[in-house]
């Protein structure tokens, strides 16, 4: 199933990704704050960097060009980046609770995986 994404809609695989992220993020576990341990203002931190990429993957598979193995591997570079700045928050910065750890685990988990991917496509797809 994976073979069949071609580079273009991987871009908007991203931004979908991205956008539920920070839909998650800047809405529903600002609601869960208590729940989750993380402080509002670092979920609405993390939910407008989502944004970005989210706007960013998006102008990528909307105005999809000859560039676009460099802009795939930015965007698997800056997802990879963000992992670890959570990763960072998760483990040195806040007190999170273990429904918090799950939730932050799970999604970077996805991310990283995702990320992998774009650099495999950027690098190897015809």
């Amino acid at each position: 199933m994976l073979d069949k994404i071609t580079p273009r809609n991987l871009f908007l695989v991203d931004s979908l990704g991205a956008l539920v992220s920070a839909i998650l993020l800047g809405i529903v576990l600002v609601q869960l704050e208590k729940v989750i341990g993380m402080p509002r203002q670092t979920l609405f931190v993390l939910a407008g960097l989502a944004l970005v990429f989210f706007v960013f993957s998006l102008s990528n598979y909307i105005f999809f060009g000859k560039n676009w193995r460099t802009f795939l591997r930015i965007i698997a570079i800056v997802n990879i980046l963000y992992c670890c700045i959570t990763m960072y928050l998760v483990f040195f910065q806040h007190q999170l609770t273990t429904l918090g750890v799950i939730y932050f685990l799970g999604e970077v988990i996805i991310i990283v995986a995702l990320a992998i991917f774009e650099l495999k496509v950027a690098n190897t797809y015809n």
